[in-house]
């Protein structure tokens, strides 16, 4: 039997999954990698550090399988999209990456926009700028640390230095690629998305991309002491991991919406034609001559965690999330109750808004105030549904993420967007959307999308219910009405939050 590894690095967990070549998750590991918050927008990790967790869960799986290491036909990975992870010209790691939560060059992408550069950058890329975005941390890391800036030999996305660090090869894919540099028809780098940054002096840095199933390199003899694989074995050059997770479970197909509710809100459409609007990004889909419409912002399930950890922890102890589902369950069953605007880390507005309740009275118990993030997190979703469904045609949603696991969560969505929702029975999406590119390379199948597994036995259906479906379109006029209402107040309490930082 032929074994596939998919390596899965998010924003707090990296993990290596083990499957056979029929699609069966053989076994997992995860670990912790910590983030750091040096001052506020400022979120970055160890890189080193990354690449010694990764090594980690490699080893374990092999182990915990009792498989040969000649049994890894490939590996991939898929980790999280924009950010920085940058190398010298020696090759090595240049600071600290700077991960997607970051919004320190929240200034500079406000900058831009007034100057009418994002416009261009649309006209150009597919894409406005936004504050984690590659070109605005690097025209940051220019303006603030110019010797840093002058070192730069190598510009990676999280899998690509992972990669490298199995290989010792530098590269990227075609999905990740177009997180800033490449034209949108072209779907290749073009020096002049450098120029309209100031970032020309970069262009010897950009990594070359490859087909996300192409064979990039294999695992050097040092890696191999690392992490328990066999040294030459092959390594794909893998992809982005919201594009990974859709193609998970099934997706990155026409007819559909691929909606992956995580750290970030993603909503993504493929097209067979280049599509331009401020409200999504358009970016290079897996295969040539497709692009992937993404509609996203940093406001999903992060504002979960954030209750949970913060709200419902008894001492030390992690939260029951089995039981917060329960105690949700105790409130009214249709809608109602406080409003929340899930913008804890960002929001579809910029990273001016912030989270808040509306509507709390001495009442409420948590249930109640759970019941209202995840509807916030519920609406905030619709928000981008909606701007897709103005520009591509699609009947139903394909759900990923952690919280696709909760058939209440799936079924909200349903009501909230007026939508069938798809689930997966897939427990390790992004990883299997790995996998399936390092099985491609293998030779194992044709393609990424030549999934072994029986799709249609996996999926569980959630149908709108009407009536519910009338009751949150009342609701969410009034959140979106909200926060129109709001987005000057909040641009006071964060100018007033900046001030008092300064003092």
């Amino acid at each position: 039997m032929a074994c596939l590894i998919g390596l899965d690095s998010g924003l707090t967990v990296t993990k290596a999954v083990l499957f056979s070549d029929d699609g069966r998750e053989l076994a997992v590991a995860r670990r912790r990698v910590p983030r750091d918050v040096p001052r506020p927008r400022h979120v970055e990790r160890d890189m080193d550090a990354l690449w010694a967790a990764t090594a980690e869960a490699i080893s374990e799986v092999i182990a915990e399988a009792r498989i040969d290491p000649g049994e890894v036909a490939a590996i991939a990975a898929t980790a999280h999209g924009d950010g920085l992870y940058l190398l010298d010209r020696d090759k090595a790691p240049l600071g600290p990456a700077i991960l997607s939560l970051d919004s320190r060059a929240e200034p500079q992408v406000a900058a831009w926009r007034a100057e009418g550069i994002s416009d261009r950058a649309l006209a150009l890329t597919g894409q406005v700028p936004h504050a984690s975005a590659p070109s605005a941390l690097l025209a940051w890391i220019a303006r603030e640390e110019p010797d840093r800036f002058a070192r730069i030999g190598h510009i990676l996305s999280c899998k690509d230095w992972l990669r490298f660090c199995l290989t010792g090869e530098i590269g990227t894919d075609r999905t990740e690629a177009s997180t800033a540099f490449t034209a949108l028809e072209t779907q290749d780098y073009t020096p002049e998305a450098l120029a309209l940054y100031g970032l020309e002096a970069l262009w010897s840095a950009l990594p070359p991309a490859s087909p996300v199933d192409a064979v990039v390199g294999h695992v050097t003899e040092a890696a191999a002491r690392r992490c328990g694989l066999r040294p030459g074995t092959p390594v794909a050059a893998g992809l982005h991991d919201v594009t990974a997770s859709a193609l998970g479970i099934g997706g990155q197909r026409a007819g559909a919406a691929d909606v992956v509710a995580g750290t970030y809100s993603i909503n993504q459409v493929i097209c067979d034609s280049p599509h331009r609007d401020a409200r999504w990004f358009c970016r290079n889909g897996i295969a040539p001559g497709t692009w992937n419409a993404m509609s996203i912002s940093p406001a999903s399930t992060t504002n979960y965690d954030w209750f949970a950890e913060t709200l419902c922890r008894d001492g030390e102890a992690a939260p029951d999330h089995a039981a917060l589902a329960a105690e949700m369950r105790t409130t009214a069953p249709t809608p109602g109750g406080p409003i929340f605007h899930p913008y804890l880390y960002g929001s579809p507005q910029g990273g001016g808004p912030s989270g808040g309740f509306l509507g709390l009275r001495g009442w409420h118990g948590r249930g109640d105030l759970l019941r209202a993030v995840l509807e916030g997190i519920a609406f905030n979703h619709r928000h981008h549904i909606d701007a897709l469904g103005e520009g591509f045609a699609f009947d139903r949603l394909r759900l990923t993420g952690g919280v696709s696991r909760n058939p209440d969560f799936a079924q909200l969505m349903a009501d909230v967007t007026g939508l069938p929702v798809l689930t997966s029975a897939t427990g390790e999406a992004a990883a299997w959307g790995a996998a399936l590119c390092a099985g491609a390379a293998a030779g194992l199948w044709e393609s990424p999308f030549d999934d072994p597994r029986d799709l249609s036995a996996l999926e569980t259906a959630h149908t709108p219910d009407p009536d519910r479906v009338a009751a949150y379109a009342a609701r969410y006029a009034l959140y979106t009405e909200a926060a129109a209402a709001l987005t000057p107040v909040w641009e006071k309490i964060e100018a007033l939050s900046e001030h008092e930082d300064k003092t």
